[in-house]
């Protein structure tokens, strides 16, 4: 009954957190990528659609690839499967991709962040394959966990068949698609250090220092800019998947099949422009924001705590003010030792008017063992004392 009863006060408390606006999902009818294939333009909190163009069809994505391959860097990272100063050695495959590289030579070790610098930065096909390889065991298995990512995330427009983005038959995606991989990339706020830079360098202090220059000039040139990445075959076209943050809100502008790098950044700006001047958001949890705890059967210790996966707003068209949104937490039944970090183990779900408007996983904070047979036994006769 305490437990119910501290459960039904968490939840009112959330109840009682309402967002100053909302705004319902809508498109424009502005043209603001007359001169690209297909585009789209999302808020990152929400999801919400703001701009579409064709966005749902198949193209090839040329570099714009890598944010896969990024995203799977840093779940790696996060699950400790990898670290930031571990070394990565360069195989004669990674060493012989053509195309944009950073020039590694069979056997040349460089640290994880290193290398992640030379696929966010540079663009490098040949950090991006040493990287599956140190990650998956090989580049084609590497290719697996990228397909199994994209039905995770229920990206219905989008196969893999390589971690590059080099011209491949049957490897395509689309402007959405590309849209919610980098909003899942995005919630690593450490990305954007790597994304977000100009300039850097590689293999410092030696007689091959490398200068990297980021292909995305609208870092240097548009405030606020701080990712994600472009792409280029002669088959796609000038690509570019950006991200900008102003104030509270982060934005999301793909463009797909431009015929010039000044087109393809034309049209991301004037998203951009049009995001920042018509919408706003209302932030109301950060990322591994504790909201509530579930219970465990069987653990080390008999509650676990749930924080968000991902930053948590509500958005509003300017000017716009409600004040019926409403939060509601849903936990899983049954939880059961083991648990791992990162286990979605409930939800938190934005309301309006009686329907879902948003919905975000709830993930365990921290790993959960299975409790031994003396500390089972302890708990049951604590129990029985009580009960007594």
């Amino acid at each position: 009954m305490k437990r119910i009863l501290s459960c039904l006060t968490l939840i009112a408390m959330l109840l009682s957190v309402t967002p100053a606006a909302f705004a319902a999902k809508e498109s424009t009818t502005v043209e603001l990528a007359d001169k690209a294939k297909s585009a789209v333009l999302i808020e990152r909190d929400t999801g919400t659609i703001l701009y579409d163009k064709n966005s749902n069809e198949k193209l090839p994505p040329a570099s714009m690839t890598k944010i896969m391959t990024m995203l799977l860097i840093m779940e790696a990272l996060e699950k400790n499967q990898i670290k930031w100063d571990e070394k990565v050695r360069t195989s004669e495959y990674a060493a012989s991709m053509g195309g944009s590289q950073i020039f590694l030579e069979p056997g040349e070790e460089m640290t994880v962040e290193q290398m992640l610098k030379g696929i966010a930065i540079g663009s490098g096909n040949d950090a991006s394959v040493a990287m599956a390889e140190k990650i998956a065991g090989s580049a084609d298995e590497f290719v697996n966990m990228m397909n199994k990512k994209v039905a995770e995330l229920g990206l219905k427009n989008t196969h893999f068949k390589n971690p590059t983005g080099l011209p491949e038959d049957g490897h395509f995606s689309s402007a959405y698609d590309m849209a919610i991989m980098a909003k899942e990339l995005l919630k690593y706020e450490e990305i954007t250090k790597f994304t977000g830079k100009y300039e850097d360098y590689l293999r410092e202090g030696t007689e091959k220092k490398f200068w990297l220059v980021n292909t995305n000039r609208l870092v240097k040139f548009y405030p606020g800019v701080d990712g994600v990445k472009t792409g280029f075959t002669n088959e796609a076209k000038y690509c570019l998947t950006a991200t900008a943050k102003k104030d509270n809100m982060r934005v999301i502008a793909v463009v797909f099949g431009a015929d010039t790098p000044k087109d393809r950044n034309a049209q991301v700006t004037k998203m951009l422009d049009y995001a920042f001047s018509q919408y706003q958001t209302h932030p109301l949890f950060e990322k591994d924001h504790v909201l509530t705890r579930v219970k465990v059967s069987k653990g080390s210790e008999k509650e676990a705590n749930l924080m968000t996966s991902e930053p948590i707003s509500v958005l509003t068209k300017k000017g716009e003010t409600v004040d019926d949104v409403t939060q509601e937490i849903t936990l899983e039944k049954n939880v059961q030792a083991p648990i791992k970090k990162g286990d979605e183990l409930g939800s938190l779900l934005l309301k309006k008017e009686g329907k879902v408007i948003a919905e975000s996983k709830l993930v365990a904070e921290k790993d959960v063992t299975s409790a031994n047979w003396w500390k089972l036994f302890q708990r049951v006769m604590g129990d029985f004392t009580k009960s007594s």
